[in-house]
């Protein structure tokens, strides 16, 4: 099978490799696509290697395809079974081996593209919103920003369940996508954001999900008393200052999460929750894949290149030639 490969120089190359076997429990998926995400590109760099115990040479958090063959003992799944999934790496590949457990199920309304924008950006913020943040309907949220793949699939839960989402960016034209999801109100990515919640909200959201940092001291204004804050990355610094006085006035829970590191028993539960509670409503229509910009599998390097260059509010996949 075919599949990129990160060179010692950090750039990729398309390369052949013997199709892998599935072992007890698990099962071969033939990959039909492959969502593009900002760790792929990292991981090219040398920046975010693959957790300890999986193959950091080849790229990839999330496929969809079929599967081809199972390993001793599988019960649940069958070849020809149409699947999705988040791996920690190596989707950028013709095949993949998964357990049968942490297989998500790719509904039949949905294309193998489409599937592939689904993992990553919907896992990771149903996760960060409800498990983690304990949102309740009719509550407010605040997802920082509310452009890419995690904000949109965020938006479009907090709406699809009752919350009511704001979003913000730097640029609200960019928030366009997000409004068609569901987003309520739009708000500015600048010093005055804290006030703007307490403004929209009275006395502020009950949850943020922030992917921006660093700047809590200020943040925490807009989170009412006893609310969550989970953190999902720093993409605009590392480093922080609190208020510690302000900060047990206000009793705050803050949390930090990460989806990729996760050992096998958490991804089969998230999997679980997954095709128990939001694979229903991808069926039914009430949830729906995020826009998409398909590129051939053979050409991985556009795809990244788009990721960086373009402000496409989106997700990018790889489609098998």
């Amino acid at each position: 099978m075919q599949a990129w490969r990160i060179q010692d120089d950090h750039t990729l190359k398309l390369d052949h490799r013997e199709s892998p076997e599935p072992g007890v429990g698990q099962v071969r998926v033939k990959v039909e696509a492959a969502g593009v995400n900002r760790a792929d590109i990292m991981q090219v760099q040398g920046l975010y290697p693959a957790p300890p115990g999986f193959d950091n040479s080849v790229p990839g958090l999330e496929y969809a395809g079929v599967i081809d063959a199972v390993g001793e003992g599988v019960m649940k799944r069958k070849v020809g079974d149409r699947v999705m999934g988040l791996i920690p790496s190596g989707a950028y590949a013709g095949q993949v081996v998964v357990h049968e457990r942490e297989a998500l199920t790719l509904p039949d309304e949905l294309s193998f593209a489409e599937g592939a924008t689904l993992p990553e950006a919907f896992l990771t913020a149903y996760r960060g919103l409800f498990l983690e943040g304990g949102l309740q309907p009719g509550q407010w949220c605040l997802i920082r920003p509310a452009t890419a793949g995690v904000g949109l699939a965020a938006t479009q839960l907090a709406s699809t369940l009752g919350a009511r989402p704001i979003g913000t960016s730097r640029d609200l034209d960019n928030l366009a996508t997000a409004r068609d999801m569901g987003l309520l109100e739009a708000v500015v990515e600048d010093e005055n954001l804290p006030d703007r919640l307490l403004e929209i909200t009275g006395d502020g959201v009950a949850v943020m999900l922030d992917m921006v940092g660093p700047d809590w001291k200020n943040l925490l204004k807009g989170l009412r008393i006893e609310g969550k804050l989970v953190m999902l990355s720093a993409l605009a610094g590392a480093t922080t200052e609190l208020n510690l006085r302000a900060l047990i006035a206000r009793r705050p829970t803050m949390m930090a999460m990460t989806m990729r590191s996760q050992p096998l028993e958490k991804r089969i539960a998230i999997a679980e929750v997954f095709n128990d509670r939001l694979a229903p409503l991808f069926a039914n229509g009430r949830l729906k894949p995020l826009p998409l910009k398909s590129f051939p599998f053979s050409d991985a390097q556009a795809a990244h290149t788009h990721m960086v260059e373009d402000s496409f509010s989106g997700k990018r996949v790889l489609v098998n030639d």
